[in-house]
């Protein structure tokens, strides 16, 4: 007991300093402002007047104090656009909120209207109608690249400008979507129901510093027709909130009910009709007697199909103060939204709402397709200010030295740097705007030969003059069809001119180059080609004996170069700590009755022998008991009842409780009704049932969910230390949850912990072994092992399958996976039913993970991702679409799942089919 006391010391003492810490992957910045400074709540904001140019403004508010509202950067009402750049992580979600105060800022009182962008794809139009009121837009994007820009443009009335623009980085899968990478989420409404004052909910209450707005905050349409007998209730009890997008604790202790049997009201959805992330979030705060109940349901007028799931918190939260976060992934809403919650009539009590969140689905424009170019063009030249315009170079506007065609596609028709002080050579990037019609560069300070502009087929004038460029005409030049215009004068050109240069019908000018001359033939000229030719032979001959002598110092040193992933930031503890008398403890003989007395035996290991039983109301478990009474049998007996209390998420193994009792140390679980992810592979269930390709990527992908939250939703991380395949385990729906943490340990640190080396042979990282240091990155070896075994079928060690000199599944698999031929490690009982490109993107990740140094790995977010991609592939490819896939035989879906055919969004994307569980995605 002194140990579980400890331990849940640490826990909490850990929680409450690692929520003062703000989060990695901020950014505030202070538009307008010229200091660094930390504000009431703790956010640290920058000022941007070192990234961006433009004016200042100085705005006084009555009754506003924040620094960061006391000016603004504004920006000329032109047909140009105004960039802020930042640069991000690839693959990562990031909230992005840009903010708006007028203030009068301009002494015109001419309220602005202007547009906001995130690059190329439109985000919002910014319409001020008050001049002391916040104009806030917040979006959640998957970022694709190493840069993101935030533009504004287009002015219709007024200048644009901005009050304050941030970033915030999320962590694993919050708001991921399967439409990611073609829509954006902007925020239409994030709603604390049940708060006891107008103020907002923010950081440091939600580490992520999500903004939470009061229900009591009313203004014209926005949350009326309140139904009669809507109360408030709030508690200052812990609500576990460890759910999909962990809302704050804050905000779940707080709630409406319905007294009166309903709850309705009515907002209006800035930017809709449109199709939205929907999802509504409930906690049980009220403490309701043996006898009393609280069901309801969703209605919304005229949309009969979004009616029908019953709702009952408790029970689906599984337990008092927990989250239950249902909803849909994709709805079509109207702009005026009417929605209400009514109790069912065998509820004793009304319905209860404790937060709402809505974000409309905004289409992602990936812009022009000379986009990376120009990107790559501009980063040759970081103080250049015309280089720091940032954004799309052709939409929503073109940067001001840029013409783009008129296409939904834009491309690059006219690059205009006549005069910008460039010096070096002419980048090559330039030579890739195949729709190039002109180009000026002259009078600047450019060197170096012309580049190879042949392929740019549609050149009409070209500017080269007054530059310091070397070397001879191209003769490509001449075969240019369109070629109107040719202006090389007074450059440092040699050489003779091109005869078809000569006779094209065109404006040439090559005035001002001593050495460039017309064609000759002189015997001379003939015996300098000879011995260049002789030269060059003997300079390649002399190269390729050099490369010979130093090609194996290269090989040895490749190792030495190899770049180390840094390992991935530790983020702050989201779930609530529960104590010891919050974790149900069962009767023995409750557990005998259940199980028969033991009779039905499902399973054993190290640990001990499970059992199947059915406790009293039904409800089917798996009862783990202890058969290790050694002083490490308890230890790891506490230690997975203490981490069972405290981590939840749906692709763990829910722990119902336990019973300590008569020398019986007992764990009692969910049961899954189909077993373990090894008996699929290689036991008898495999004549039951034939895992199909796509049925193991799923499993690996709710595997590695359950992973990631252990490593990057639990502070410390949580290491398993004992990942395999009979330790994946499949409900009666083929959904993929880990189990067994007897092993598992918390990264005291934050990246290591010394530890006596467990685990299973075959799945062991060898650098944990040898080293006995610890880290995530153990795991993530382990993970890599079940992933080859996805693929093979094969177990991780065999002398049989493996031959003598190999026996393990990674030197087996290596030989045939380097040398091409993975298709002889697939499984055959796949028999071909299976996309060899996601086979090859999981054999690849796989071997990232098995990497001999942990540094080398990649974490288990960035695995999570490669899984997804290789199910996009593996469905797109049998036209499965979006939706989660059957195994053959799989048992029928629960009654209570909510079947819905996803409405079709913007620009004619199809959606397909989804099935929704309660508190399911």
């Amino acid at each position: 007991m002194a140990a579980l006391l400890y331990l849940f010391l640490y826990y909490f003492l850990c929680f409450l300093s690692s929520s003062k810490a703000q989060m990695p992957g901020f950014i505030s910045l202070d538009c307008g402002g010229t200091d660094e400074y930390t504000d009431e709540i703790g956010l640290e904001w920058i000022p941007d007047n070192h990234i961006m140019y433009g004016l200042t403004g100085n705005i006084s508010i009555p009754g506003e104090t924040r620094k960061q509202y006391m000016k603004v950067r504004y920006f000329p009402a032109d047909t140009n656009k105004y960039c802020y750049t930042f640069n991000v992580k690839t693959r990562t979600r990031y909230l992005v909120r840009a903010t708006f105060l007028y203030g009068n800022f301009d002494k015109s009182n001419v309220f602005p209207k202007f547009d906001l962008s995130l690059g190329a794809s439109y985000w919002s139009t910014i319409v001020i109608s008050d001049a002391a009121n916040i104009e806030v837009q917040e979006i959640v994007l998957l970022t694709s690249s190493p840069t993101i820009s935030v533009c504004l443009s287009n002015a219709s009335t007024g200048q644009p400008f901005i009050s304050t623009l941030e970033l915030r980085q999320f962590n694993g899968s919050l708001y991921y979507t399967i439409y990611e990478t073609q829509f954006f989420l902007k925020l239409s409404a994030r709603i604390n129901f049940g708060a006891g004052s107008t103020d907002s909910v923010r950081y440091p209450d939600d580490p992520f510093d999500r903004i939470w707005e009061s229900d009591a905050k009313r203004r014209a349409n926005y949350l009326v027709d309140v139904a009669p007998g809507t109360k408030i209730l709030s508690t200052r009890m812990p609500i576990d909130v460890s759910t999909d997008e962990m809302p704050p604790e804050k905000v779940m202790q707080t709630a409406v009910v319905g007294e009166n049997g309903s709850l309705t009201y009515r907002l209006d959805l800035d930017g809709f009709p449109g199709n939205a992330w929907a999802f509504s979030y409930f906690a049980e705060i009220e403490e309701l007697s043996p006898n009393e109940t609280r069901k309801f349901k969703l209605v919304v007028p005229g949309m009969p199909a979004y009616s029908k799931a019953i709702v009952n918190v408790q029970e689906n939260a599984q337990g008092k103060y927990r989250l239950y976060e249902p909803g849909y992934i994709n709805v079509s809403l109207p702009f005026v939204f009417s929605f209400g919650f009514k109790k069912t009539n065998d509820s004793s009590r009304g319905p209860i709402l404790n937060a709402m969140e809505i974000y409309k689905y905004q289409p992602i424009n990936y812009g022009s397709p000379d986009a990376i170019v120009m990107a790559s063009f501009v980063s040759h030249y970081p103080l250049a200010n015309w280089a720091q315009e940032g954004g799309d170079p052709c939409l929503p506007a073109s940067w001001s030295w840029v013409q783009c065609s008129s296409d939904s596609q834009p491309r690059i028709t006219s690059i205009f740097l006549s005069e910008k002080n460039i010096t070096g050579n002419i980048p090559t990037e330039l030579t890739k705007l195949v729709e190039l019609v002109e180009i000026r560069l002259d009078g600047n300070s450019l060197t170096g030969q012309i580049p190879d502009f042949s392929g740019c087929l549609n050149l009409i004038k070209i500017h080269l003059e007054n530059n310091e460029l070397t070397g001879s005409l191209p003769s490509y030049l001449a075969n240019l069809p369109s070629l109107k215009e040719l202006y090389v004068q007074n450059n440092h050109l040699t050489g003779e001119l091109p005869k078809e240069l000569l006779n094209k019908n065109i404006i040439f000018d090559y005035s001002g180059n001593e050495d460039l001359h017309k064609e000759t033939n002189s015997l001379n000229h003939i015996i300098i080609i000879v011995f260049s030719v002789l030269g060059f032979g003997l300079l390649l001959l002399t190269v390729m004996i050099c490369c010979l002598f130093v090609r194996n110092t290269k090989k040895d040193q490749a190792e030495a170069n190899i770049t180390n992933l840094q390992p991935a930031q530790k983020l702050g503890s989201f779930f609530s700590e529960v104590s010891a008398e919050s974790v149900h403890r069962y009767q023995l003989s409750e557990i005998e009755d259940a199980t028969g007395k033991f009779a039905k035996r499902i399973g054993a290991g190290g640990f001990g022998i499970v059992y199947y039983g059915r406790l009293s109301d039904g409800k089917e478990i798996a009862v783990k008991v202890l058969t290790n009474d050694s002083y490490q049998g308890i230890r790891e007996f506490l230690n997975e009842v203490t981490l069972l209390s405290r981590i939840h998420h749906r692709n763990l193994v829910s722990f119902l409780g336990y019973s300590q009792q008569d020398g019986k140390n007992i764990i009692v679980y969910e049961f899954m009704h189909n077993g373990t992810l090894k008996e699929h592979l290689r036991g008898p269930l495999t004549r039951e049932r034939t895992l199909n390709w796509i049925n193991r990527l799923e499993i690996a992908e709710d595997a590695a969910k359950g992973i990631e939250y252990l490593h990057t939703g639990c502070s410390p991380t949580i290491i398993h230390r004992d990942l395999k395949s009979s330790n994946i385990l499949l409900d009666k729906n083929m959904r993929a949850k880990v189990s067994d943490f007897g092993l598992s340990k918390p990264a005291v640190d934050g990246s290591h912990v010394s530890s006596i080396v467990r685990g299973t042979v075959g799945y062991l990282d060898p650098e944990y072994y040898i080293s006995q240091q610890l880290t995530e990155k153990s795991d993530v070896y382990s993970f890599g092992i079940i992933l080859l075994e996805l693929i093979s079928g094969q177990e991780p060690i065999s002398s049989e399958s493996f031959g003598l000199n190999c026996r393990n599944i990674v030197s087996w698999a290596k030989s045939y996976i380097e040398s091409g031929n993975i298709e002889d490690i697939i499984d055959p009982s796949l028999q071909g039913d299976y996309n060899m490109q996601s086979v090859w993107k999981i054999a690849e990740v796989s071997f990232m993970c098995v990497k001999p140094h942990g540094s080398q790995r990649p974490s288990m977010t960035e695995v999570l991702k490669e899984i997804q991609a290789a199910i996009e592939i593996e469905r797109a490819s049998s036209g499965l679409g979006g939706g989660r896939t059957a195994s053959k035989n799989s048992a029928d879906h629960s009654a209570n799942t909510i079947a819905m055919e996803l409405a079709t969004p913007e620009q004619n994307v199809s959606f397909p089919e989804f099935f929704l569980q309660p508190g399911l995605r």
